[in-house]
């Protein structure tokens, strides 16, 4: 119905008509820049571009950039983190003068910005259909859209720009979008998860050319297809586990902005330190679940069963436990893990049931990773494993310092063989 709808029949409209709503971000919220448009749109609308999200998605061609993790088949914002720290730590260890930058780009109203003809052209690149392309055009242009504030809302606008925030189709457009955003040089790579980009360099001998000049490549490329980089928000991250002598960073510039250069920056709910700690990460987490705990002794105060008390646990601290668990765990510290396995027997005393430790959990999930890794159709990740001639055992990854072998990748290749 909908694909065949006049593109200006009043149940078109109706149906494609939204209304944007403003959220506060975590934080403060006193500027404009700190709340973010959100557009509702009708429950047919998201069911249909669930449909085609899904199709589109089957419709990718396998060489599509592999590491843009986002919307492809068996990949999760853990393996985007898994890849980017294997790779920071296989170059670290392949020489002891080597170290990794890392640039965290932020873009101003990515998805505000995209141009519905060129997006079209790139669909058709990657061999969409003609008619599909048409469609997620018509999609994209002439959307009557309005505001509400509060009590408060604007007339009706017609917008023929950019891509609706909170449509189910608008994340996996962007990605589409940037799809040809890919590193230039070979001592450099671009990892993508939607709007999340991280550009990297891997530094050997000091030599910082290719580099700087990737994050060049980076301004025209942006500039070609109308994103703009938030320079104020994009941070610098530098991994130097060399303690033997000190260097001169160079600072990255933007548009002759400097970028400013972080310790720690969080990445798809992970915290990564320049030292490759995961202190700060643990820390985090310990707060998040001492806030839960309260609200745990409080249901339990309602006499509810064991079983009950557990659900509530696994579904508000489990989760918050043992997100991401296979990137950091296997580097973090004894003290980091007993902080955060106290949090575990606290709430075993207060629901009354024993409960999964995480080096359990960690150890199943490594598993449960790598085999869907496995079954997974190529890309970066499934090159890792690779078996033996007896077909049973895969084969170990060379490793030379102790935080690359407790790594996922390692541990993870490990407890296959350990399971077979």
């Amino acid at each position: 119905m909908l694909c065949g709808q006049r593109r200006n029949g009043p149940e078109f409209t109706l149906v494609m008509k939204a209304r944007l709503i403003y959220l506060g971000l975590m934080g403060s919220t006193m500027f404009v820049n700190d709340y973010r448009p959100v557009a509702l749109t009708s429950v047919v609308m998201k069911c249909f571009e669930k449909l085609v999200r899904d199709f589109i998605t089957s419709s990718l061609p396998a060489s599509m950039d592999p590491l843009e993790f986002a919307y492809r088949h068996n990949r999760s914002t853990d393996d985007t983190v898994a890849h980017l720290l294997h790779t920071t730590l296989t170059h670290l260890d392949e020489g002891r003068g080597n170290y990794v930058k890392m640039l965290f780009v932020d873009y101003s109203s990515a998805f505000n910005t995209i141009i519905p003809s060129l997006l079209t052209t790139k669909l058709g690149d990657l061999g969409l259909h003609t008619s599909l392309c048409y469609w997620i055009s018509n999609f994209l242009t002439d959307r009557p859209q309005s505001v509400r504030v509060g009590n408060c809302a604007s007339s009706t606008l017609t917008l023929s720009t950019g891509a609706p925030q909170g449509c189910v189709l608008s994340p996996l457009l962007y990605s589409l979008y940037t799809y040809d955003c890919t590193a230039t040089s070979s001592s450099n790579i671009i990892v993508k998860f939607a709007d999340d980009t991280v550009v990297m360099g891997l530094i050997s001998d000091n030599d910082k050319r290719a580099y700087l000049e990737e994050i060049k490549h980076l301004e025209n490329w942006c500039q070609e297809n109308n994103l703009l980089l938030n320079v104020s928000k994009t941070k610098d991250l530098i991994v130097d586990c060399s303690k033997k002598q000190e260097r001169h960073y160079q600072p990255v510039r933007i548009s002759g902005t400097t970028v400013e250069r972080a310790d720690s920056f969080r990445y798809l709910g992970v915290h990564i330190s320049q030292d490759l700690s995961w202190s700060r990460h643990t820390n985090s987490l310990a707060k998040k679940t001492r806030q839960h705990l309260y609200h745990l002794r409080r249901v339990r105060d309602f006499r509810l069963p064991s079983k009950v008390l557990r659900n509530f646990y696994t579904c508000t601290i489990e989760s918050i436990l043992t997100g991401n668990i296979t990137v950091w765990f296997g580097n973090s510290t004894k003290q980091d893990r007993q902080a955060l396995q106290r949090a575990v027997r606290s709430a075993e005393r207060i629901t009354h049931t024993e409960l999964p430790d995480l080096q359990t959990i960690y150890y199943k999930r490594c598993q449960t990773k790598a085999r869907k890794i496995i079954v997974g159709m190529g890309g970066v990740l499934h090159r890792l494993f690779s078996l033996l001639r007896s077909g049973r055992r895969f084969r170990s990854l060379k490793t030379k310092t102790e935080r690359l072998k407790r790594s996922f990748f390692p541990q993870a290749i490990q407890a296959l063989n350990q399971g077979n």
